[in-house]
């Protein structure tokens, strides 16, 4: 019984929000913190093997250039995920308003 009262508080919390807090922690989160950056590096491996098969100079530099840009933008896109959950939880357990320690604690409770 206890856990079912704690699971109404930190809804209440949520102000009724915690089930998309769910899907986005557990769904939309782990998509762009991971698999984006997956796919683009994928892309950009395909683009430098279709340059290779085609035997260009040219076009295998260019394929490079987009290669080591999409790795890039993969490493961006990760750590700037990992950056915003960090100022985040800095900003939810730093404050003493109960509006910013219940969104911290609804942003937990989604795990």
């Amino acid at each position: 019984m206890d856990k079912l009262i704690q699971i109404g508080e930190i809804d209440d919390g949520c102000r009724g929000l915690l089930p998309l807090v769910r899907v986005i922690r557990r769904g939309i989160y782990p998509i762009v913190q991971i698999l984006i950056p997956i796919v683009l590096i994928i892309y950009g491996i395909i683009d430098l093997g279709k340059a290779v098969i085609a035997s260009d100079e040219k076009e295998i530099k260019a394929a490079q250039s987009r290669l080591i840009k999409r790795c890039i933008y993969a490493a961006l896109i990760f750590f700037v995920v990992t950056l915003v959950t960090v100022i985040m939880d800095i900003i939810g357990n730093g404050g003493s308003d109960s509006d910013t320690n219940s969104w911290s604690n609804c942003w937990n409770a989604a795990k």
